[in-house]
């Protein structure tokens, strides 16, 4: 099951909520999802798999483009489309353009939700509700991904909607993509959470180095920013915002791995690395081959 919709509408706090854990980062910046991320949620009777997607946006360039291309490859391989919407927030005519053409690419079965519904009036939300209803052809359910209103309700319906077949994935695990990616991305949602402006979106992470043989385990993470200005705002005078950062990222990754951790982080300049499809395949993002463009 894909969940698609805008950035910043709660998709990966929902992606979190339905598995009962922490799996996609969350901040409060749009667009912090930027490769989809594969949860797997195993009970007695149904194994789900979701397909948290980057959103439905229009792409301006290479990196949004990989991100756009993320979400509309993972809505034509859904069984069932799970679109995210804000309560709160009208749709612009332009958005909802873009929302109803991927959503014309997939003929699975669609589930819509109104997200955040604890942030808007009541007499608001019933209008919006019947709205969505009438535009998507389909029942909206209201929900709270953050205090968990409405979850329990959802979850039933998703299960209903689910093919019938046997279970993909191992009972006990929770995630597709390796351990390496997680971490990569708990460092990379502590820049964001810790720095303003260009920055979050100028950075990338890779972990170069995992020695769990060892303890604590030792990773080491390059954090590629694209340029050399923004390598010394990274660091911090003194080293103190690399001291910072590595501290509040080291307490996430021993929390998600349950056990102590080393962690060192190293900023290097990756020159334009947004705008390199070479460099873009190097970091893990896919994206279909176009003429005259930068490699």
């Amino acid at each position: 099951m894909a969940l698609a919709g805008r950035p910043n509408t709660g998709k990966s706090t929902l992606l979190n909520a339905l598995l009962g854990e922490k799996l996609s980062i969350v901040t409060p910046k749009p667009q912090t999802t930027w490769q989809r991320v594969t949860g797997i949620h195993t009970s007695s009777s149904a194994q789900m798999i979701l397909l948290d997607t980057p959103g439905l946006f229009e792409a301006t360039g290479l990196l949004q483009r990989a991100m756009l291309e993320s979400t509309v490859t993972a809505l034509s391989e859904a069984d069932v489309v799970l679109l995210v919407l804000d309560a709160g927030e009208a749709i612009a005519d332009g958005d909802l353009e873009t929302i109803e053409e991927a959503l014309a690419r997939s003929e699975a079965p669609r589930i819509v939700v109104l997200n955040k519904i604890d942030t808007v009036p009541g007499t608001l939300l019933g209008r919006r509700q019947q709205w969505v209803e009438e535009r998507f052809g389909a029942r909206a359910f209201l929900i709270s991904a953050c205090d968990g209103t409405g979850i329990e309700a959802l979850h039933s319906a998703i299960t209903l909607a689910l093919p019938a077949g046997p279970f993909l994935y191992p009972e006990d695990e929770l995630a597709s993509a390796p351990v390496r990616f997680f971490v990569a991305e708990m460092v990379r949602e502590t820049v964001f959470e810790r720095y303003q402006q260009e920055i979050p979106y100028s950075v990338i992470c890779q972990v170069e180095e995992f020695r769990e043989d060892q303890s604590p385990a030792y990773i080491g993470v390059n954090i590629f920013v694209e340029r050399q200005s923004q390598k010394g705002i990274v660091i911090g005078k003194g080293g103190a915002g690399i001291r910072e950062l590595g501290r509040a990222a080291r307490l996430k990754v021993e929390h998600f791995l349950g056990r102590p951790v080393y962690l060192q982080l190293r900023v290097k300049t990756l020159a334009g690395w947004r705008r390199k499809r070479g460099e873009l395949r190097r970091l893990g993002f896919r994206l279909a081959e176009r003429p005259h463009e930068n490699r």
